[in-house]
Parts: structure tokens; sequence; C-alpha cells
């Protein structure tokens, strides 16, 4: 564990081991979740569903995740990354089974939102990773952790099809392809339970004092906290509208009323609940060295924002913009798509590693850069660009954006340890604020106008990450059961 160097060829190492079962959980949930982006030109053709219809179905499949990652997060610090990464893997599954046999579209549409769940499993694995690796090597850890498990995406775009393709009696094949996905995915998760443990033996699990709201440590930071939850549920907001009359006439306006008002009360009740967790600030100072600035994970959130934001918006999205701006076979079109998800094999760990070199705010101010320049030229794609570089491009967006991913999760465990689920929960909350906003972008303009905004918002976060994200240094402060202080390196 205290090494400097990581080998992951050490199987005898129960860290090594720890990190190749999770990451392996993490892809298998990958999998699942976004086997729909591969598989799409496959159901859209079998169901002979419209355009809007199937882009509808790729925003349902990131949006519960939002709120699944928040309280996955909260219930992971509580109860241990073990349990919660098998119940994720099971429920999964099962709800997957149930989408690739649903008969209407209104049941595709429920089951497709309700798998928005899995997606969650990835803030489980962030805890575990912590609690194996030290700070030295947490970010080329983390970075493989997300880098090996996203590959899970470019898994699906390179065996689903091929099965859809084999077993497609009746247009049926892709239920099929997402049925034998779903069943692995079962018995991993059931097998995850007996073969890993939260913790090395003799460790402490810190778990977070309060539930139902992040803990901050001073006034500012919680003005700044309730302010960073409007977002999670103003996407939740989008998507309704995407799917009320004025858009797609799914919901009727009386229930899209009742969803707006809904989603106010239960912000205003977490406000509430952020209140009487942290009301304390405003009277009793917390001490400075148990302080940490909410500022970070603000940063950290909007980061992920757009660089797993992209990812999951581009993977999407990409085998559809193959076939209609190039037309192009969708078996050859999910191939090249399986590409950019591909490249997480070894960018997200590098992003992890770079950071653990050279900084964490270095490696982020970079890596947006490129994210930035790269979305603004494929912002100005044109149906005559030949495909080899239209798909070069992207390969090369992805791998900034990847790495951009590995960067902000070699930084999140850094911030307090006992609520890494929460800040990992509340990031990937964001990553998917970010998708739903760019795939609801991509149901409204032309794919030019949708690369074109995704590089706008890189630029401002570029910005952000210049002048506000502080490089993390010294040490953070926890407070053992038996109320002894527990110094913890983050350097």
């Amino acid at each position: 564990m205290g090494e400097s160097k990581l080998n992951l060829f050490k199987l005898g190492q129960e860290n090594i081991r720890i990190l190749h079962y999770t990451w392996f959980a993490f892809f298998m949930t990958f999998v699942v979740w976004l086997g729909l982006g591969p598989m799409m030109p496959f159901i859209k053709e079998a169901l002979q569903l419209t355009d809007q219809q199937a882009k509808v179905l790729l925003i349902l499949n990131v949006a519960l995740t939002i709120p699944a990652r928040v309280v996955v997060g909260m219930l992971v610090d509580r109860f241990g990354p073990r349990i919660m990464y098998t119940a994720i893997m099971v429920l999964g599954g099962l709800i997957s089974i149930a989408f690739a046999w649903a008969d209407s579209y209104e049941e595709l549409a429920l089951m497709r939102f309700l798998c928005g769940f899995i997606g969650a499993g990835f803030v489980v694995g962030i805890r575990m990773i912590t609690e194996w690796f030290p700070a030295k090597q947490t970010g080329l850890a983390q970075g493989i952790y997300g880098g090996w498990g996203n590959f899970g995406s470019a898994g699906a775009a390179m065996t689903l099809p091929f099965i859809a393709a084999a077993m497609s009696d009746g247009g049926e094949g892709w239920r099929w392809a997402l049925t034998v996905a779903a069943l692995a995915t079962i018995a991993y998760g059931v097998l995850y339970f007996f073969i890993v443990s939260d913790t090395p033996k003799g460790s402490t699990y810190f778990k977070s004092k309060k539930m139902g709201a992040m803990e901050v440590t001073s006034k500012g930071d919680l003005v700044l906290y309730i302010l960073m939850n409007i977002p999670l549920f103003l996407a939740l907001a989008l998507l309704t509208w995407k799917l009320s009359p004025a858009e797609m006439g799914m919901l009727d306006q009386a229930t899209s009323n009742l969803i707006y008002v809904a989603l106010t009360v239960i912000y205003l009740v977490k406000v509430w609940k952020i209140w009487q967790v942290n009301k304390h600030v405003l009277t009793q100072p917390v001490p400075e060295m148990h302080r940490y600035k909410f500022k970070q994970v603000a940063v950290l959130n909007w980061a992920y924002f757009v660089t797993f934001g992209t990812e999951l918006a581009v993977v999407s999205m990409l085998a559809m913009f193959y076939v209609t701006w190039f037309d192009i076979p969708k078996v050859t079109a999910a191939l090249l798509a399986g590409i950019y998800p591909f490249v997480n094999l070894v960018a997200r760990p590098a992003g992890g590693w770079v950071s653990d070199i050279i900084g964490r705010k270095k490696t982020l101010i970079i890596v947006f850069a490129g994210i930035s320049l790269s979305y603004l030229i494929l912002g100005m794609v044109e149906h005559a660009w030949p495909v080899w570089l239209v798909v070069g491009i992207t390969i090369f967006a992805g791998i900034f954006s990847k790495a951009g991913s590995g960067a902000v999760f070699a930084m999140v465990p850094l911030v307090q340890r006992r609520m890494t689920g929460q800040i990992a929960g509340m990031a990937g909350a964001f990553g998917n604020v970010g998708a739903v906003t760019f795939l609801t972008v991509n149901s409204l303009v032309d794919y030019d106008m949708f690369f074109l905004v995704i590089g706008i918002l890189s630029s401002i976060t570029f910005f952000l990450v210049l002048f506000v994200l502080d490089e993390p240094k010294g040490q953070m402060v926890e407070t053992l059961p038996d109320g002894t202080v527990q110094m913890i390196d983050v350097k």
C-alpha cells in the first residue's frame, strides 16, 4: 500500500486485486447502461421510432443518474461500497431486462429512465479505491478504475451490435443482446459481494457524520452549496419540458406542471436539510484544522459537467451521427463510435497519472485547453468532410475529455475523506447534468451546433479551473470513532 509505484500485475497484493475487481464491476454497469447508444439504430429500425423518440430515450437514459449519484454517494459513505455495488448491479440488470422486453414506447421510456440508476455505480467504486490506495497513488488508481470501467461503453459497442445482428430473427436481436449483458452483470454483482471487502484489514472506514446533506465548514460555503444544488433540479426540469406538450407531448400539461412543483418542493426540502446539517457554522466557527473549501467541490462539479457530460452525450449520439451525417451502415457506425470510448483504457488513467506527477490543477488546465480546441473545430463540421477526419477529431476530443475525467477524480478523494462518496456523488451527478444538457441540445439543433456548444462551455470551465481552483496540499484531518485525530496526506 505504501509503495510509490503501482504494479497492476502484482495480483498477490490485495489492493491490486480490489482495483481489478472494482473496475470490472464498473465496466459491467456501463455495458448495461450505455449499451443503449450502439443499440439505438437497431431499436429505432425494429420499432419504427421517430428521430425525436430515439433522442428522448437517450436523454431518459442519463436523467435518473443525476439524483441517483447524489443518493448513492450518501449511502456508500454510510453502508460501504461492497453492499452498494452488488445492489446496483443486480437491480440495474433486472431493470435492463425489463426494458429489453418492453412492448410499447411508453414502457420503453419508463424502463430506460429507471435504467439510469445503474449509472450511480461509478460513485461506489470511487470510495472503494480511495480506501485501498494512498494519496500518491490515488490519481493513477482512480484513473484506471474510471478509464477501464468506462471502457464498458466501448465493450458494448463492439459486442452488442454483433449479438443483435446474429440473433436478428424478426428484429428481436437487440432484445437478446441487452438481456445477455444484463444477466452477466447480475451474476458478477453477486460474485462481487463475496470477493471484496470495504477496507484493508485493520483500517477504519470513516463514515459521514450526518445523512441527507454534505457538511460544509463556513458561511460562504453554506450559501455556495445551496446554489450548487440548483443545476441538479434544473436538469430534471429541462427533461420534463422536453417530454411536455411544448416538445414531445409524452406528458400532458397538468402532469408537467405537477412535476415542476414537485421539483421545487424537493429542492426546498433539500435546502432545509442542508440548513439542518450545517446551521451551526453561523454561530460556531469550525476549527481551522477541520475546514475544507467547498469551492473546490464546486469547480470539480463544473469540470465533470463538461468532461463526463461530453463523454456520455457523445457516446450516446455518435453512432446516430455517423449514420445520419455520412449515411454509413449501422454496424460500421457502431464500430466507429466504439473507438471513442475505447480510448478510455489509456486516456483516463493517463489523466490521473499525470495529475499525480505534475499536479491536479495543471493537468486540468491542459486537458480543458484540449477539449475546448477540439470541440470548437468539430463545431465547424460539414457533410463534405471525410469520415476519417471527423473520426480522428472525435478521438482527439475524447482523449482530452476522458483524461479530464481522470484528472477530476484524481482530486475528488483529496477534498475530505469521510465525505468522498458524497463529493464523488455530487460531481458524478453534475456529469449527468452535463449529459442531459448536451443531449437536449442535440435534440434541438444540428450536430455541428451541438459540438460548438460543448466547445463554448468547455472554454468557460477552462477559466474557472485557471482562476478559482486550488492545488491540494498538506493534510486533511479525520476523527476516529474514539475521538483520536488522524492526519491524511493529500500530496
